[in-house]
């Protein structure tokens, strides 16, 4: 397999001034590719380097800037170097903006089932499905008009990340593993584990992505199968293609299943599939082909990879999943602490009172011990062989000359 090269991109001091001669602000360019407003800074400082389609579609929208800055820095204009699919599945650009779109038979337009535009209050920025990128806990270059992230408390921050990620995780672990239950579990799980070591997670480059693996994780245990509710059927969905889809994709082993969730539904390059899953990359790229040549080998129409995440996103969207909140995870994270630690307490308790009882209860009976040896008197000592007499030497010579087994047998002789 050979690796596509990436696409060049502009120096950085081009990249400012291409994105000025367009009369477009960072808040404006992140919006149209669908990242932070902090991501957009890193690429113009020169801090990271975008990858994958992010990569791609940046370098097309400098590149459309460049031929015709008026004409792409107009409101209203489409974003450039997006995705051009002929049924496009709601992408989230902005609060309160959507782009409808989807497949024929729909009776109305879903928001996207991998993303959600945050709320007000939150110090996220809206996200498209093609790059559900969270942006970086340090604070911005420039002044944030939602402030600094640095200025939140540990509630707040925990909070503003489960209303941003708590949606779209829902539905990707309904899609890994075809249960509802299963599915908010899973998400639970993951935000409970994230608040029990938040210092860890605050301080994630990526901590949508940290609580992201921890859901997938929980959501694929095998150790699930032994539970008796995951025993019973799942109640189907309406549509029939939806069956057929979900029944094809819970085919797929898991690993595979989740390579092809992260890179054809959530939107990660290839890469950062592999780092998350924790697999080489020609291992994911494998997955990923098997993957896909199975749902194609099923489902036909889907062998095009847009018209499968579009199919993806509508599949997770068709269920109305919704998740206990932030404060439920904070509380059950807090009862499980408090749970263990009462339950740690008590068996050291139990352990050091049975030790000290043992200790001063001695057993009821017991065998003495063997006393010291005493010297017996009257006891003749043993005598040593002394030399043999005439007679007991006489005997032996004539057991030696014997054969060992007896005298000689008599044979009768021939007269």
């Amino acid at each position: 397999m050979t690796r596509r090269p990436a696409t060049p991109l502009p120096p950085l001091e081009e990249r400012r001034r291409l994105r000025e001669a367009g009369s477009l602000t960072p808040d404006q360019l992140a919006a149209r590719l669908g990242v932070a407003i902090g991501t957009v800074r890193a690429w113009e400082s020169g801090r990271t380097t975008p990858r994958g389609r992010n990569r791609e579609a940046y370098a097309k929208l400098l590149a459309a800037l460049a031929e015709s800055p008026t004409r792409t820095g107009a409101p209203g204009s489409a974003p450039a170097g997006g995705p051009e699919e002929p049924d496009a599945a709601v992408v989230a650009v902005g609060p309160g903006k959507t782009v409808s779109g989807g497949r024929s038979g729909r009776a109305a337009a879903k928001p996207s089932a991998f993303t959600q535009a945050p709320p007000p209050s939150s110090p996220f920025s809206p996200f498209s499905p093609f790059s559900p990128r969270v942006p970086s806990w340090a604070p911005p270059e420039e002044e944030d008009p939602l402030g600094p992230v640095s200025d939140l408390t540990p509630v707040q921050a925990f909070d503003a990340l489960y209303a941003f990620c708590a949606p779209s995780l829902v539905r990707q672990a309904y899609l890994l593993t075809g249960r509802r239950d299963l599915a908010r579990e899973s998400v639970e799980r993951a935000f409970q584990l994230a608040w029990e070591r938040w210092p860890e997670v605050a301080r994630d480059p990526d901590p949508a992505g940290w609580v992201r693996a921890a859901a997938h994780e929980w959501a694929l245990s095998p150790w699930h199968r032994f539970r008796p509710r995951h025993r019973r059927p799942e109640p189907p969905l309406s549509d029939a293609s939806d069956r057929a889809l979900l029944k094809v994709v819970l085919r797929l082993p898991p690993s595979y299943r989740r390579a092809l969730l992260l890179h054809d539904g959530v939107g990660l390059g290839l890469p950062d599939t592999a780092a998350e899953t924790e697999a080489s990359t020609p291992a994911t790229a494998g997955r990923l082909l098997h993957a896909r040549r199975a749902i194609a080998a099923r489902l036909p129409e889907l062998s095009d990879p847009r018209v499968l995440h579009r199919r993806l996103a509508e599949l997770a969207s068709t269920e109305p999943l919704r998740t206990a909140g932030p404060p439920a995870a904070r509380d059950g994270c807090e009862r499980r602490a408090r749970f263990w630690t009462r339950f740690a307490l008590a068996f050291v308790a139990v352990l050091l009172g049975t030790t000290a009882l043992s200790l001063r209860t001695p057993p009821a009976g017991h065998e003495p011990s063997v006393p010291p040896g005493e010297t017996v008197r009257d006891v003749p000592p043993r005598v040593a062989p002394g030399p043999l007499s005439e007679k007991q030497r006489k005997l032996r010579a004539k057991l030696r000359e014997e054969l060992l087994h007896g005298p000689e047998r008599l044979a009768p002789q021939p007269r």
